[in-house]
């Protein structure tokens, strides 16, 4: 494996993130600065840890991965993503004022964890298959600072997607809470397809 399958490694595994993270910008789009950074954080860390948690678990623990992520995630991202739609769906029924006071919504520590490891959890399986291409052709680097190197490439598309997301959410405020939850309910199907198929 070298260097540049590493970058288009990086790039896949972190188009997820790249997705929530804009839903997050869409649903809190006057979000703080110092938020806006922990939420790229947030995911760039798990995008480097879960390569190394699979790296060192080794294949014992790769058929696991591969059967159970799919799942954890759909049901993670389905359960935040439903949350808002149906919070959103409920807000249309009642009064605008009950809408307008809805509209400072932030995005809580407990689901910020959840959305983290639910999109990095297929990186598992990246850390088994580095150990793979270790032992078989070898890596360009270590496999921790391939994994860094994963992380970094997250929080970086993350820092850009919230940002994305949050100027669309200034400008479709209505219906950003919604098109948000949609987003992270699909995103979940498209891993739960893709683990299953």
């Amino acid at each position: 494996m070298g260097i540049w399958e590493l970058l288009l490694i990086a790039v896949a595994v972190s188009m997820d993130a790249f997705a929530v993270g804009m839903a997050d910008g869409m649903y809190e789009p006057a979000m703080s600065f110092p938020k806006h950074m922990a939420i790229a954080f947030a995911f760039g860390f798990f995008q480097f840890m879960m390569p190394v948690v699979g790296y060192y678990a080794g294949t014992a623990f790769a058929e696991l991965v591969q059967r159970i992520a799919p799942w954890l995630a759909f049901v993670l991202l389905g359960i935040l993503g439903g949350k808002s739609v149906i919070s959103y769906a409920l807000g249309q029924r009642s009064a605008p004022a009950a809408r307008e006071r809805g509209r400072g919504k932030t995005l809580g520590a407990a689901a910020l964890f959840a959305q983290a490891v639910a999109t990095s959890i297929d990186a598992l399986a990246v850390g088994v298959t580095l150990l793979a291409a270790e032992k078989e052709a070898g890596l360009p680097l270590h496999a921790v600072l391939c994994a860094l190197l994963i992380g970094m490439v997250t929080f970086g598309f993350s820092a850009v997607a919230v940002r994305i997301g949050a100027k669309a959410g200034d400008r479709f405020a209505a219906r950003a809470e919604l098109a948000g939850g949609a987003i992270l309910v699909l995103i979940g199907l498209k891993l739960l397809l893709e683990g299953v198929l």
